[in-house]
């Protein structure tokens, strides 16, 4: 039989990722995504039979009157 080669590159393992310990962390949300979150949680208090997906519609079409909005249609 002849001797098989194998490579430098293919015998090394690859070099493990490091932890970043920097001052990372959530990103600051958005002032929809603030009026969804209190909305969709309002809505399911107040119509606890509707699907989400009716729910999350209803919740965004209150966005366009919000006062947080900051596009608000009049």
């Amino acid at each position: 039989m002849a001797p098989t080669t194998t490579t430098k590159a293919a015998t090394q393992k690859p070099a493990k990722k490091t932890k970043s310990t920097g001052g990372g962390g959530r990103k600051k949300l958005t002032p929809f995504n603030k009026f969804m979150q209190t909305e969709m949680q309002r809505l399911k208090e107040d119509e606890p039979d509707l699907q989400h997906k009716e729910r999350f519609k209803l919740a965004t079409a209150n966005w366009k009157h919000a006062p947080e909005n900051p596009k608000k249609v009049a």
